[in-house]
């Protein structure tokens, strides 16, 4: 069975797929530097899998240590996720981004192109697109200046996968554009786990709600959406997950050497319809307060889907409140652990 090295596997979203891959039959090998990820991940998926799953640790900026993972054992295909991702954190330390972002996408296509390694699903972000014009957003949608560092490695990153492409008719490549993860596995063993100040708004809703945190922010109530605050397209990760599996298998079997697709629901939720539904699935009552906008943030944006529902032979099927439910009986979970 082909081996896939998954960057970023004790990640968020990178865990789940770690998950889908073992139940669709694949070997996989983890690499993931810890800095907004845990090494107990490593045990859950164990656990999950019932796999001793092969795990290295290390920066994939550091040109070195990634040379080195492609001698470690043959690598059939990556999926890249590995990257500074905070939008915030981003307009405050440019430069991070830009070399860790764009240097581990550099040295991973070098690594590629060096060792016969032909298959990449590339973890990009609607992000790329700013504040687009027009909503929902299809993949001919231009891309706008980004309103964040972050999304601008995004954009760069993605360049450099098909510019790479083009230059070597042997790889192959996906971008997966996706919206909002939320949510967290049925088996509630992995989930969000960020470390330190959450980046993300679901996570901040949870530990609001269990009493880890005093009240939430909502950043922004003066947007021009319907109640005022910011709307996005929130997926649940584990159908998320799906979809890199789904888009890899395409690889496997079809002919474009570089394609490019919008991973969402397909549906936009204000911040306070996020709030609404967590309230409802929790029975707890959030304490929240609405303050000034976050640098970087756009004001609405959603997916159209269609292309991604029709190609990878896939949809997302799970609805807000049960994104909600997972995310806070994952949080109930870690409390008890």
């Amino acid at each position: 069975m082909k081996n896939i090295l998954v960057t970023g596997g004790l990640g968020y979203i990178g865990s789940h797929v770690v998950v889908e891959l073992i139940a669709r039959g694949y070997d996989v090998l983890i690499a993931d530097d810890l800095s907004n990820s845990q090494r107990t991940v490593l045990d859950r998926l164990n656990g999950l899998t019932g796999k001793k799953l092969h795990f290295i640790e290390g920066d994939l900026s550091d040109k070195t240590f990634t040379e080195a993972l492609f001698t470690y054992q043959h690598i059939d295909a990556i999926i890249h996720f590995a990257a500074k991702k905070a939008v915030g954190e981003s307009v405050e330390k440019p430069l991070l981004y830009y070399r860790v972002n764009l240097g581990s996408m550099m040295n991973l296509l070098e690594g590629m192109s060096g060792h016969g390694v032909h298959h990449m699903v590339f973890s990009s972000s609607c992000t790329i697109y700013g504040q687009p014009v027009q909503l929902p957003v299809t993949e001919k949608t231009p891309m706008q200046a980004p309103a964040s560092p972050y999304g601008h490695t995004k954009q760069v990153c993605e360049y450099m996968l098909a510019d790479t492409i083009k230059a070597n008719k042997n790889i192959r490549g996906t971008s997966l554009r996706y919206f909002n993860p939320v949510g967290a596995h049925a088996s509630s063993k992995i989930g969000e786990l960020p470390l330190g100040v959450p980046n993300n708004l679901v996570p901040f809703i949870t530990q609001t709600g269990i009493g880890l945190r005093d009240e939430l922010k909502v950043f922004g109530g003066d947007y021009l959406t319907p109640d005022g605050t910011a709307i996005r397209d929130y997926i649940h990760v584990v159908d998320l997950a799906k979809a890199h599996v789904c888009a890899l298998e395409r690889q496997f079997g079809q002919s474009e050497p570089y394609e490019v697709f919008n991973v969402g629901a397909g549906k936009g939720y204000s911040v306070l319809e996020v709030i609404k539904s967590f309230e409802r699935v929790s029975g707890q009552k959030l304490n929240y307060r609405i303050v000034d906008r976050r640098p970087g943030d756009i004001e609405q944006i959603w997916a159209d889907t269609k292309l991604a529902n029709k190609a990878l032979n896939w949809k997302a099927e799970k609805k807000l409140d049960e994104m909600m439910l997972d995310a806070w009986l994952w949080q109930k979970a870690l409390a008890e652990t």
